[in-house]
Formats: structure tokens, C-alpha cells, sequence
């Protein structure tokens, strides 16, 4: 064969080995590819934003009330917030050498893979970067295709971060048991604490947990593990120097304080109410998955003293056919809620605990009526004004005739403003609504924070009785109009959100006085109603002189209200500072039985939750306005006095008075009237037989009803 032969075949040959080779490599980097690098995911998604993380919702003082999560309980802190026992505990068990070696620890794989080829097992000798990318970008399958892909990942990540970097991602990251994830969540979970809170024995038992987060957990079947886990990471952390012995036999013996629920949820209405404000606001992904941080305005010590108040009061009208009751107590200056107790127990399933009632409707009794006497302060009444009360019907075109009755079955003969609201009384208040007009009850009532009174065609004159529904939200925000000289401050239950950044989204800074809000009506009439329901003497005739409704030693304007058909039984009271709503009955609108005026059930939760609030507080009195004047007024009339000297001196009393408002006109006395000899009484129009003229005291109240105070009237009737 010619040379050139030779070295064409030569030539031919090595052409069909390269071509080989290079099939080969391609058949095998196809494999590779298609095994290995096909789904391979990108190292920087450990730090992207798009990783799903925990929000918490706290109170006011940082208390963790509730962590919301979609799979995860995933809170992220940086580096600087997690203990530097916490940091040494977990490098001390997991990888000694983190900070000494790259992206593998080649003694860690030596080991590891002696145990895959000669013992057929799977064993670890993952470096915390290997780790991380395990938890966080792969699945936690153990095959040789796994283990490959994570040190390709890991390589990478070691490229892409630092060692701090690592550490941080990987202690926010690895699973602590159960759906907690990162030391944060982990710190909440078994010690309900902060993790920078985290005492040495405490983080030593945390470290030790991602090896077998279930196996592992103090929560598990096998809580002993737990501890026997955390001794081995302080013996470790002893020998490679993080503490010293001393340190660390006194952490072995530490008594660890687990928190005893897993995942707790405190002030669970309120909390769902506040995750539902932020759902709507912000969307259900950003609040389950965003690593929001809101803090609330709850107070957790008031939420969990009223908590208590309640269940015990409620324990003790079973007798009354009653279930349930709730509270909301707030700011009324600011708006903030400071407790929200939804029902006696929200775990209570045979009575739907979970029922949030202080969002339900309901109707709100005689509670009421302050908004309409306001009207009628607003429309020129005063409280000295008189009412008749007696039996009496409303026309009702198209239906029955409107005939109220009084709570207590009685009629009372004529009963000023002042009182006729401080007892409650229902006649003077259903006369009150006729003069002021349903439009323009429901209009203040609507401005004042009443959001159901939509159509006056819905409504008759119960409206002031209660015949309309409300929320407790709404009615505290009302009644708030009178603690803030007439200005409406809406409640505010978030003052401050943060995102996963720690950027501020949303804060409410609550001002040092409500004159920031919108002024709803005069600080004059916001002022008399308030000192009306803070008046003992003025409501002393249908509840006594040492009800429910006195707190010692402090003023506090308080009204009840109860319903005709005993189904809601309400009390609401307030100062500058406080303002306590309570609701008491059943979930299944059921009626109660033998309570009288809300003093046997709302009011002694009421009494006890204000009680508290204000002990060793500075009285806070109502606040006189400029244009309120104090007269005295007859007690039978309403009317100025007599001059001294002239005949028929009236017993008087002081009153407080709008300027403009006051009577001007002097009390006659007594009068020449015809009289029906047959009842002794006044006489109805057009009778003229068995009747004689005689002196009499006559009172014409705003309704231009007259009635006779010195007629020997019979005995009041009695309620059927």
C-alpha cells in the first residue's frame, strides 16, 4: 500500500473515532441534559421574592396573635435578628466546616458515598448549601439524580452568594416540623417567642431538628428524641469551641417552656376579621403568601381579660335561657379596637362560637334612642322637655294602629327629656321620633356610623325602639360620636403593615384628639346626651341608685337596651378614653327568659370590663361646651320658675341647655280646666255633661298632649 494510502486510511480512521467520540458526548451530555439540566432550577430563585412566606398579624405590643399561611409557616428574618447560638448550633450539628470549605465537603461525600456503594444505603454529607438547595429548589427524593443536580446547584449558588448569604437563606428555609419553616417559624411554633428571643438551650433544640423534622419534634410521639437531639448539639458546639462546658451543662439542664398549642390563634375573631380586611384590600395572595407583618391595634391583656369576663358571666345565665354574649371595646378618640370578643368561645361548636357577632346584624333595643333624642336636641328640643306618657296608638295606614308599651308595663304621667332617655322609657321616646321625622333620624343616625338604616320606607316609629337592625361595629362608632364632642372617627383595627422587605405599606398613626374626624353634629348635643347617660339619678327609677351601670368613683355615660321579644340585650358605655359594647343572647335569635333592662345580662359584663379598664385612670367628665348654659327649670314642666313671691312656686332642678333652646316662658301653676267629673281626669273634646271647671296643674308636653299632674289618676296598668 502507497504511503499516501497509508496515511489516508489513517486519516479515515481517526475521523470515525472522533466522530464516535463526539456522538458519544453528545448521546451523553443528551442524557445529561434530559436527566439532569432539563428542569434544573435557577439558584437565584433562594432569594427571590417569589418564594412564599408567612404573614403575622400581632397586637399592638408585638404579641404574635395568628401566622397565615397557604402550605408554609414561613417567616423570613435577616441574618442580624437570628441568635449567634442559634447560627453556631446549626453549623456545629450540620457542617462544621461551613465557612472553611466550598460548595461540597469532599470527606462529607467520601463518607457518604462509601455508605451508597457498599452498604446500599443513602446517607447525608450534605454541606448547608447543599442542604438549602434541597429544601428550597428541589424535591426531597433521595436518588443519585437528585444528589447530582444539588451539587451542580450548589457549585452555583457558592458562585452567586456569599457564606452569610447561605447561612441566612438556609436558616429561613429548612423545615423545623410540621408546616414550620425558618427559625422564626420554628421560634413561634414551640416556644411562642421571637427566635432572637431564643435562650442557648432553646436554639440548640431548634437547631437540631432539620436532620428529621417529624422524628425529631418535641410535639411528636417520641418527645424524648427531641431532647436527646439538643444534647448532641451542645456537646458539639462545646467541642468546636462556640461555648464553654459550664455553658453548656447549664442549657442541658435548662427546663424548656413549650408553647402548648401548636399554630395558636389569639383573638381568633378578631384576627379573621382583620385577615378578611386585608384579603379584600390587598388580595389572598399577597396575605397568605407575602410575608406581610401587620400590626393591630388589640391590646391582648384587655382582649383576654374580656375574653374571660365574658365566658364566666355567660356561665351564669343558663338559667335565663342564654348562650352567648360578646364585646368590643375600643378607642373611641382614635378609633383603634382594642378587643373584639366575638362570642364566649369561638372553639364552641354547638353553639357556632365561631360566629362573629360583633360583625352580625342584630337590633339593638332602647340602645338606640340616644341618636334620636340627639336629632330632637338637634331640631331644638331640650332635656328639659316634657313628654306625656300614657297609653296611646299611632295611626298605621294600610295596617293595625302603632300602640308601644313600656318595658316595665307601667305609664309614668309627664317625664322631661332629661329622664325619659336615663330610664329608658319607651312612649316619650316613640313620641320624640314622630316629631323629628324617620328621614331625619336615619340621615344622623347614618352620618353618626350606622350603615344599615338604608330606606325610611322600611322602617316605623320602633325605629327607636330597636326595630332596625345594626352591627356592634357600627353602634360603637356611633356612640363614639358622643365620647368625641360629635365628631366620627371610624375604627381602625391595623395601624402599621410591612411587607416581606420591611417596607412600610400602610400605617395609621392615631392622632392625640378626634378633632381630625368629621364633625356629625354639635359638640353641644354630643355633650348633653353624654351627660344624660352619665347622670346615676337620672335613670335611678328604672334601675335604682347602685345598678350595674355606676362604676365607683369615675363618670361614665352608659345606655342598656333589650328587646320587646327578649332576643338581644345590650349594654354600651363610654369615657374619652374607653368605650365598651355588650352583647348578650342567643346565635339561633332564640329568646331569653327573665331579664329585666339589660341589667341581668349585659350589663354586669359591661360593668366588669369598664370596671377594669379604668381602674387607677383620672376621672374623665364631659366637657362643656361654650354655647351649653345651665337654668333652673320647674320639675314638673320643664318651664322657667315662677318669680319669687307669686303663687304656685314650682319645685326646681338645673338643667344643661343649647343657647337658644331654653324655656322662656314661666310655669303658670295652676290652672282653670274642665274636668270629667266620671274620671276625674281631663276633658275629651266635645264633652260637656258631668264636668266642672277646677285649678289644676296642667303640663302640655312637645306633642301638644296635655295631662293633668294633680288629677287622682288610677293605678298604672300592668304589663300582660
Amino acid at each position: 500500500m502507497k504511503k499516501s494510502e497509508k496515511i489516508l486510511s489513517t486519516f479515515y480512521k481517526l475521523l470515525l473515532k472522533f466522530w464516535i467520540f463526539a456522538v458519544l458526548v453528545l448521546v451523553l451530555f443528551g442524557v445529561f441534559y434530559f436527566f439532569i439540566l432539563r428542569d434544573l432550577p435557577l439558584p437565584t430563585k433562594l432569594s427571590s421574592p417569589t418564594i412564599p412566606q408567612s404573614s403575622q398579624i400581632f397586637d399592638r405590643n408585638g404579641n404574635l396573635l395568628y401566622t397565615i399561611y397557604a402550605q408554609k409557616n414561613q417567616t423570613f428574618i435577616p441574618l442580624k435578628d437570628i441568635p449567634k447560638n442559634l447560627q453556631n448550633a446549626s453549623i456545629a450539628i450540620e457542617d462544621k466546616d461551613f465557612y472553611r470549605h466550598g460548595a461540597i465537603d469532599l470527606r462529607g461525600i467520601t463518607r457518604a458515598l462509601y455508605s451508597i456503594v457498599f452498604r446500599k444505603e443513602l446517607q447525608g454529607g450534605s454541606t448547608i448549601t447543599q442542604q438549602l438547595v434541597k429544601n428550597s429548589l428541589l424535591t426531597p427524593e433521595r436518588t443519585i439524580t437528585r444528589k447530582v443536580k444539588e451539587i451542580i446547584l450548589s457549585f452555583a449558588t457558592e458562585a452567586l452568594y456569599s457564606k452569610n448569604q447561605i447561612l441566612e437563606m438556609y436558616l429561613n428555609q429548612a423545615p423545623y416540623g410540621g408546616t414550620a419553616w425558618g427559625v422564626e417559624a420554628a421560634a413561634h411554633t414551640y416556644f411562642g417567642k421571637h427566635a432572637k428571643d431564643l435562650t442557648l438551650s432553646e436554639a440548640a433544640l431548634i437547631a437540631g431538628l432539620p436532620e428529621s423534622p417529624t422524628t425529631l419534634s418535641p410535639f411528636g410521639s417520641h418527645p424524648e428524641f427531641a431532647k436527646t437531639r439538643q444534647v448532641e448539639v451542645l456537646r458539639k458546639m462545646e467541642q468546636q469551641g462556640y461555648i464553654n462546658k459550664d455553658q453548656m451543662e447549664k442549657a442541658i439542664k435548662e427546663e424548656l417552656r413549650f408553647q402548648k398549642v401548636s399554630d395558636e390563634i389569639k383573638a381568633p375573631h378578631f384576627v379573621l376579621y382583620v385577615k378578611g380586611i386585608l384579603e379584600e384590600k390587598y388580595g389572598e395572595q399577597l396575605v397568605e403568601q407575602g410575608g406581610l407583618k401587620v400590626i393591630t391595634s388589640l391590646d391582648l391583656p384587655i382582649q383576654e381579660f374580656a375574653q374571660d369576663i365574658v365566658a364566666t358571666e355567660v356561665a351564669k345565665l343558663k338559667g335565663y335561657n342564654v348562650s352567648n354574649a360578646a364585646s368590643l371595646i375600643t378607642n373611641p378618640a382614635t378609633g383603634e379596637i382594642l378587643a373584639m370578643v366575638g362570642s364566649k368561645d369561638y372553639f364552641d361548636t354547638k353553639n357556632d362560637g365561631n360566629v362573629n357577632v360583633t360583625l352580625a346584624l342584630r337590633q339593638p333595643g332602647s340602645s338606640i334612642k340616644p341618636i334620636n333624642y340627639a336629632v330632637g336636641l338637634i331640631k331644638g328640643y331640650n332635656a328639659a322637655t316634657p313628654f306625656v306618657d300614657q297609653k296611646i296608638c299611632f295611626p298605621n295606614p294600610g295596617h293595625e294602629a302603632y300602640c308601644p308599651v313600656n318595658y316595665d308595663g307601667k305609664w309614668h304621667g309627664v317625664v322631661q327629656m332629661r329622664y325619659a332617655l336615663g330610664n329608658s322609657i319607651n312612649i316619650p321616646a316613640v313620641k320624640m321620633l314622630k316629631l323629628n321625622g324617620l328621614e331625619s333620624m336615619i340621615a344622623t343616625a347614618s352620618a353618626m356610623g350606622i350603615t344599615t338604616f338604608k330606606d325610611p320606607n322600611r322602617y316605623g316609629l320602633s325605629l327607636t325602639l330597636g326595630g332596625g337592625e345594626v352591627t356592634m361595629l357600627d353602634m360603637a362608632t356611633a356612640y363614639g360620636v358622643f365620647a368625641n364632642n360629635g365628631y366620627r372617627v371610624d375604627l381602625h383595627p391595623i395601624l402599621k403593615i410591612t411587607n416581606a422587605k420591611g417596607k412600610v405599606i400602610e400605617e395609621y398613626k392615631p392622632p392625640s384628639s378626634p378633632i381630625f374626624g368629621k364633625k356629625v353634629i354639635p359638640s353641644s348635643v354630643a355633650f348633653i346626651i353624654s351627660d344624660i347617660l352619665s347622670d346615676n339619678s337620672a335613670r335611678e327609677m328604672a334601675f335604682g341608685s347602685n345598678s350595674e351601670l355606676k362604676i365607683d368613683n369615675q363618670v361614665v355615660s352608659v345606655k342598656t337596651g333589650t328587646t320587646n321579644d327578649y332576643r338581644d340585650n345590650w349594654t354600651i358605655g363610654y369615657t374619652k378614653s374607653f368605650l365598651t359594647a355588650v352583647w348578650v343572647g342567643n346565635n339561633n335569635n332564640s329568646q331569653m327568659t327573665g331579664l329585666v333592662s339589660g341589667i341581668t345580662g349585659a350589663a354586669p359584663i359591661w360593668n366588669r370590663i369598664m370596671t377594669n379598664l379604668l381602674k387607677d385612670k383620672p376621672v374623665e367628665s364631659p366637657q362643656k361646651p361654650d354655647d351649653v348654659i345651665q337654668k333652673a327649670v320647674c320639675t314638673t314642666s320643664g318651664l322657667i320658675p315662677p318669680p319669687d313671691g307669686t303663687s304656685g312656686r314650682c319645685p326646681i332642678r338645673f338643667e344643661y341647655f343649647i343657647k337658644g333652646t331654653e324655656p322662656k316662658i314661666a310655669d303658670p301653676g295652676r290652672q282653670k280646666i274642665w274636668i270629667d267629673k266620671s274620671i276625674n281626669d281631663l276633658t275629651k273634646q266635645g264633652k260637656t255633661d258631668n264636668v266642672e271647671l277646677r285649678e289644676e296643674v296642667i303640663v302640655k308636653d312637645a306633642t301638644g298632649e296635655s295631662y293633668c299632674l294633680t288629677c287622682p289618676h288610677p293605678e298604672p296598668e300592668k304589663k300582660e
